[in-house]
């Protein structure tokens, strides 16, 4: 489900009035939606913004601290599960108890707690299954990442007319149009929303 309406985006778009394009705004807003979700590292061929549940399989935690999981993805909103077994078998004895783990939503960090006396993370390929829940609230939703969606979404409506044109006539004039591609603007906007699996 899209984080952005179509009455939200028309309000970028004064020159649009009533509800008659409402349809095409909203397949707009999809499609922009995944394609800021994939820039910002949320994984899947059809990635998507609103909230989800993921199951992810990390290789290790950072070389300093084995207690440390740092996950690809944010943010992170609840973790279901978690397994650590370099064997790759997951089973009901490798999984560390969600009540044994600090969780850092903002940077998406899993914790053991230092009063747990058990092993940590383990170092090996797809060695740490994680279940959790990713993703924003369709119900509130970061301005800024509204608003980032809304300022590329208007852009692309703009420039439909002109998609696929190398050139145009304006007032006797030849014009290059804009590429359709994401503005600096709107990945100025971004940037703190990226997830570490694309920062690393």
């Amino acid at each position: 489900m899209s984080l952005v309406s179509a009455v939200t985006l028309r309000e970028y778009l004064p020159e649009v009035q009533g509800t008659g394009i409402d349809a095409g705004l909203t397949s707009l807003i999809s499609r922009v939606e995944e394609m800021i979700a994939r820039w910002l590292g949320f994984p899947g061929i059809s990635p998507a913004l609103d909230e989800a549940t993921l199951t992810l399989f990390i290789d290790g935690p950072i070389s300093t601290n084995s207690n440390l999981l740092q996950l690809p993805v944010k943010p992170l909103v609840s973790v279901a599960s978690v397994h650590s077994d370099a064997n790759l078998v997951f089973s009901s004895g490798t999984e560390i108890s969600t009540g044994n783990l600090i969780l850092d939503l903002e940077l998406s960090q899993l914790i053991i707690k230092p009063t747990v006396s058990s092993r940590g993370f383990v170092s090996a390929h797809r060695g740490n299954k994680v279940v959790a829940n990713f993703g924003y609230s369709t119900g509130s939703p970061p301005d800024d990442l509204v608003h980032a969606i809304c300022v590329w979404a208007s852009q692309l409506q703009r420039q439909k007319q002109t998609l696929g044109k190398l050139s145009i006539g304006q007032r006797g004039n030849s014009l290059t149009p804009a590429k359709p591609q994401m503005p600096e603007e709107v990945k100025e906007i971004l940037r703190p929303f990226r997830s570490p699996s694309v920062l690393m």
